[in-house]
């Protein structure tokens, strides 16, 4: 395959996974922040480690599988392209 190709390639295939796991995180934490935080009666209310459980699921947890998920793909799944020789500007 071209080198242009294979850029297009593989930029699209990292943009698909990135927003992917973008509207994961983004579902699990507004569907599970509403289902366990809104018009709940405060009484109800648990803590894990110091912190509201619908705070602890609804956003901690998922931010904390982005990072890590983010940190993985980034080390593992994207490649390092050739963007090809560099111009000259012809300002020095």
């Amino acid at each position: 395959m071209s080198e242009p190709g294979r850029l297009l390639k593989n930029s699209r295939l990292e943009a698909i996974v990135v927003l992917t796991l973008w509207l994961i995180t983004m579902i699990w934490t507004v569907g599970v922040s509403y289902w366990l935080g809104y018009g709940r009666d405060p009484s109800s209310l648990r803590f894990f480690l110091g912190i509201p459980d619908w705070v602890f699921f609804g956003v901690i947890l998922p931010w904390a599988f982005s990072t890590i998920a983010t940190i993985i793909f980034a080390t593992r799944g994207m490649k390092d392209d050739d963007l090809g020789r560099e111009q000259e500007s012809g300002h020095e």
